[in-house]
């Protein structure tokens, strides 16, 4: 088993990042303190939303991995989706950073 940082570190983290590059970062909701999964909803300019997560990889180790994208013709089903995952588990930590190119904080 690969070692993981504390959920609320990694949060931390991100957060501070994206503030200190010009970016917003918010926790939308927040989950188990050191060993909730981390649900990131990266956008640009409030649009353009794209949710990843980490997924177990077929070689073993867990790697990002979009799960699912918002479009013009979805976007209201995008936030339901995304309400949804969060009623699911209430140790899913939902952070949202808008910030160009926000995918190279999952790289």
């Amino acid at each position: 088993m690969e070692p993981r940082l504390p959920a609320h570190i990694e949060v931390s983290a991100m957060i501070r990042r994206a503030n200190a590059e010009g970016g917003f970062a918010s926790v939308l909701q927040k989950g188990e303190h050191d060993a909730g999964t981390i649900l990131l909803v990266l956008t640009e300019r409030g649009g353009n939303a794209r949710v990843f997560e980490r997924m177990p990889g077929p070689s073993g180790p867990r790697s990002w991995q979009k799960s699912n994208a918002e479009t013009p013709e979805n976007k209201q089903q995008f936030y339901e989706w995304l309400d949804r995952r969060g009623a699911q588990d209430p140790d899913l930590w939902i952070v949202e950073l808008d910030i160009a190119d926000g995918e190279r904080f999952i790289r």
